[in-house]
């Protein structure tokens, strides 16, 4: 249960290491603030994509592509993955260092009868369960990339004092470079935590 009413995440409170981010953000909110109303999820899922990650889209340099993980942490990364899904990135580290902590699920909370209707499913576990349906289901896409996470706008970040439980980690998902390292992290028996039931332990 909340203990207070959702806050702004301050930046001072963002972990400068990308891993610890990772953790850090497992259990805070993400909120949209749309012209229909609001919706927002508790973080369930994360992956880090850390410093000298090969399979990072900072690992080869600032593109105009991936300019916005180069940024101070606490901003928005947003790219479309396969040309079918939008991925919502939050920057994580000290200004000019392109790393970034990818959202994997969230738990639905505000507005599920708009996220249901920008999915267009009915079953609240497939809202947000896995980056691509969290980012339809919030109607995020490239015009939100860049944006400061820590500042009241279209799409923030927000802490409500919840106590996430058991934080398990693991391998990371689709992925073929450095993927035997540990950086997936996820509430434990959270039925909105997406992959398979290994890694979910």
């Amino acid at each position: 249960m909340s203990l207070t009413a959702p806050r702004l995440l301050a930046r001072e409170e963002l972990p400068h290491d990308t891993a610890a981010l990772a953790r850090h953000l497992i259990g805070k909110l993400v909120v949209r603030d749309l012209p229909e109303g609001r919706v927002s999820g508790r973080i369930v899922e994360t992956e880090a994509y850390v410093v000298g990650d090969a399979a990072g889209h900072g690992f080869r340099g600032m593109t105009a592509r991936n300019r916005s993980m180069f940024l101070e942490r606490g901003h928005a990364y947003v790219y479309l993955a396969y040309g079918i899904s939008f991925m919502l990135n939050v920057s994580s580290e000290a200004p000019g260092i392109g790393t970034g902590v990818l959202i994997r699920a969230l738990e639905p909370l505000e507005g599920i009868p708009i996220m249901r209707l920008n999915r267009g499913v009915e079953r609240l576990r497939d809202l947000t369960r896995g980056p691509g349906r969290l980012a339809a289901a919030l109607r995020i896409d490239r015009s939100l990339d860049g944006l400061d996470l820590c500042q009241r706008g279209p799409l923030w970040l927000a802490d409500d004092g919840h106590y996430a439980g058991e934080i398990g980690q693991s391998t990371r998902i689709g992925i073929s470079k450095d993927a035997e390292r540990l950086l997936r992290f996820h509430v434990r028996k959270n039925p909105f935590v997406s992959g398979p039931g290994s890694l979910n332990r």
